[in-house]
């Protein structure tokens, strides 16, 4: 998922009171965050949209390679997963500088922010770099063993050998965003993810098939497109930041050098959120594998209940990156009593949502399955697994605001440790039911159940211990 940025401030305080170096530069970013429904919102809602635009950018390309054929919709499954095992290590790192950039927000230390920012991005292109180099030398037998059908291997490594160069941009674009979002400038964003989406749909339809004077390359142009789309993103954003003045107001592009502290620092914080994520995706690749032995309209249907679980959960997930930012800025403020009233408030939110979009979902399934261009037969069969993965995002709903609640307070192991737990339960579960009984995809994504279920259990028990109200990041 991606988080953004936005723009709220404190009912108490109308002025945040920044350190001396930074008093000039910073006056007008406000820091600090208020409990209300009003600030929740004004706060999710930006993050939803840039989550949203990403996700579409997602189903934009599996809608134009449906129409060339199952096929090619069925390895879309496989390679997106692939790319997003990679892509959340960025985002894992975005989500631990998050943390750290929101609780120095709460404490009025905003000298230190474009530090962390800085010192993030020489990480992030370190991450990026090594992930290129694993998918040239371990992708190709990896996809080898666990693929069943040889022409979609081939296919799927061609694919991601381009795709994967889109890291260095996509990394740099998180930590963006959780800069943005740690210093309340969502405005900012609208204009980066609309030329993201823009130039993705344009350039899919143009390199997929060969318009606007440009190659028919099929399923690899999905590839460039999606290269080119993130490029213009992040250049776009940029340009309107400084236009903004939020480079000088920052510092973000002053000559930091290495800080090992800084750099130790945030390796402690994000390290584990990294891992989990990763964990966590790798384990819907293995989902995925399961699948493709039961056949390509198995793995087709699979791929466009992933593209559900992105578009319709995107405000779940933007409750989520809420919860994280806002609770961590509360703690530093000191005001760990009220964290409890906070995650209430926004699992309200989250949750009432969520049921929304699962009485949308089940009244209009038919209709939003006809865009991939498959027939009845692929809609009536994919109609019931949309049952389970609608009742799935209603659990997600208030399982990541407990989950995102412990990341926030600074305790990212403990979010690791849950995830280890809850991945081998769903591993298990999943390979139980798809490769030893053989049961309906259906059944084998209930999966989805146990998982958010017990995340929900363990990180609802350790809030409410209240062994968190005394870490200090």
């Amino acid at each position: 998922m991606y988080v953004h940025p936005y723009q709220f401030c404190l009912s108490a305080c109308s002025i945040v009171h920044l350190q001396p170096s930074m008093a000039q530069d910073a006056s007008n970013i406000e820091l600090k965050v208020g409990i209300s429904n009003k600030h929740i919102l004004r706060i999710a809602l930006p993050v939803a949209f840039a989550i949203l635009i990403p996700q579409l950018n997602f189903i934009t390309n599996n809608i134009f390679l449906g129409r060339i054929g199952e096929q090619q919709l069925a390895i879309a499954g496989i390679t997106g997963v692939y790319y997003l095992v990679f892509a959340t290590i960025g985002f894992g790192l975005n989500n631990g500088l998050q943390a750290l950039i929101s609780r120095r927000a709460g404490e009025n230390r905003a000298g230190e922010i474009g530090n962390i920012f800085n010192q993030g991005v020489r990480i992030s292109l370190f991450f990026a770099a090594f992930s290129i180099v694993v998918t040239y030398l371990l992708a190709p037998p990896l996809l080898s063993v666990s693929l069943h059908n040889p022409t979609d291997v081939a296919i799927a490594i061609q694919f991601l050998r381009i795709r994967i160069w889109g890291l260095p941009f996509l990394y740099i674009y998180q930590m963006r965003n959780a800069l943005l979002v740690g210093t309340n400038q969502s405005k900012l964003l609208v204009s980066g993810t609309l030329a993201e989406t823009i130039a993705n749909i344009v350039l899919d339809y143009g390199l997929i098939f060969g318009h606007f004077g440009l190659p028919a390359l099929g399923f690899d142009g999905a590839a460039y497109a999606s290269i080119l789309s993130e490029i213009t993103g992040l250049v776009v954003v940029f340009f309107v930041m400084q236009r903004k003045g939020v480079g000088k107001q920052l510092q973000l592009f002053k000559k930091y050098a290495y800080d090992a502290a800084k750099v130790k620092l945030i390796f402690e914080q994000s390290s584990p959120v990294i891992l989990q994520y990763v964990i966590s995706l790798a384990s819907w690749e293995f989902f995925y594998i399961l699948v493709e032995h039961h056949g390509a309209r198995e793995l087709a249907i699979s791929n466009t209940m992933r593209n559900i679980f992105g578009l319709f959960g995107c405000i779940t997930w933007a409750f989520a990156s809420t919860t994280t930012s806002m609770v961590s800025n509360i703690i530093g403020q000191g005001l760990q009593s009220k964290v409890p009233e906070l995650m209430m408030k926004i699992i309200k939110l989250s949750t009432g949502f969520s049921i929304l979009i699962f009485i949308l979902l089940n009244t209009t399934a038919g209709y939003f399955l006809q865009v991939y261009g498959q027939g009845e037969t692929f809609i009536n069969e994919a109609i019931p697994v949309v049952r389970v993965v609608s009742t799935a995002l209603i659990i997600m709903s208030f399982s990541t605001v407990y989950l995102n609640a412990v990341l926030g307070t600074g305790n990212s192991k403990i979010n690791l440790a849950i995830e280890i737990v809850a991945i081998i339960l769903y591993s298990l579960y999943a390979y139980y039911v798809l490769e030893y009984l053989n049961l309906s995809l259906a059944i084998g994504w209930m999966a989805e159940w146990i998982y958010w279920l017990f995340i929900f259990t363990c990180a609802y028990l350790y809030m409410r211990s209240g062994r968190w109200k005394n870490k200090v990041i």
